[in-house]
């Protein structure tokens, strides 16, 4: 069974996701946790819940997803894997965390790069990487057949979609990327966002307003 426990960290509200099995093997995805209680938050919860940690995956590098990833790599001793096309994204976040606050952010570099069709082993359970681009160019989701959940990072939304209006950002793209890769994956499919709480495919397929077509 794959177990997933949320945090939310940062200013900006942003999800961090432990992904985990039976076999206590997890993935941490998009590690927000900027201020010290947020990384103990993260360790404690770890720590007492025996876990193993083996991968590292950001979703998209947008500073509010990455500021952890220095942390994470530091106390587990694991490489960073994003979308190939997410590494220009990853580095650009440096010139700009000042200006949203995150004045003590230390980049790391992607060692594992990713493309659509992988697949994340995390114990028994898989993660597929879907390509989902719009919100920024590299941006993936992680899906599990097996557990019919998605991690949509900032690509959908309960009610919402991700922005558009950042560097690389594409409207039209985004919508591509939720009709044709996300919403197919079928309607009773859990959706883990980026920021905000879980839907499903079939919610949003049916009421979300910027998806209507």
């Amino acid at each position: 069974m794959l177990h997933i426990q949320c945090f939310t960290f940062n200013a900006l509200a942003e999800n961090t996701y432990v992904v985990y099995d039976d076999t206590k093997t997890c993935a941490i995805v998009d590690p927000g946790c900027y201020e010290q209680h947020e990384q103990e938050a993260l360790s404690t919860f770890i720590k007492e819940n025996a876990l193993q940690v083996t991968h590292l995956i950001n979703t998209h590098a947008h500073i509010d997803h990455i500021v952890g990833n220095q942390y994470v790599q530091t106390t587990y001793g694991i490489k960073l894997a994003l979308h190939q096309q997410e590494v220009p994204v990853l580095r650009a976040a440096i010139q700009y965390a000042p200006d949203y606050g995150f004045t003590a952010y230390r980049p790391i570099d992607a060692e594992k790069l990713l493309t659509a069709g992988n697949a994340i082993q995390v114990g028994d359970m898989a993660l597929s990487v879907l390509h989902v681009p719009g919100h920024s160019p590299g941006h993936i989701a992680l899906y599990s057949q097996q557990a019919k959940l998605c991690l949509s990072g900032d690509v959908l939304f309960r009610g919402s979609i991700g922005r558009t209006d950042l560097p690389g950002g594409d409207h039209a793209l985004l919508l591509q990327s939720i009709h044709q890769q996300l919403f197919p994956l079928g309607d009773g499919v859990i959706v883990y966002p980026g920021h905000g709480p879980t839907t499903t495919m079939g919610k949003e397929k049916r009421t979300n307003p910027f998806c209507q077509r």
